[in-house]
């Protein structure tokens, strides 16, 4: 009886477990889309302006492409910095402070991270 009963609780468990993996993916997949848009949108992130993006058209040159950023930055954070006020580590930059000039928020930011971070 202990041992169905231990058996059962083991399933359980892992069919919980599954569902919960498979509703993080389904809004991880959510959050990179949403942050795709907002690199993608010439009234939010407009990152296309300067940078070539994969599926993006008509890219600009000014910065580098965003692409394989885990190569660049140490982790999400200093990207997320990056973004925020790059002004902080260049002060000649020509990439707008979004999160200091409020172009975008602070969630923006983030979901826009997560989606530039997946890149290959």
């Amino acid at each position: 009886m202990i041992k169905l009963m231990a058996k059962s609780i083991t399933l359980l468990l892992s069919v919980t477990l599954l569902a919960c993996a498979a509703t993080l993916e389904k809004e991880s997949g959510q959050k990179a889309e949403t942050g795709k848009e907002i690199a993608f949108s010439r009234n939010k992130g407009n990152c296309l302006a300067c940078h070539e993006i994969e599926g993006g058209e008509f890219p600009g040159n000014i910065g580098p492409p965003l692409k394989e950023l885990p190569k660049r930055f140490k982790n999400k954070q200093q990207l997320r910095e990056q973004i925020r006020d790059a002004t902080r580590f260049n002060p000649e930059t020509s990439m707008p402070p979004f999160g200091k000039n409020k172009i975008l928020s602070a969630e923006e930011i983030d979901l826009l991270v997560d989606y530039l971070w997946s890149l290959q």
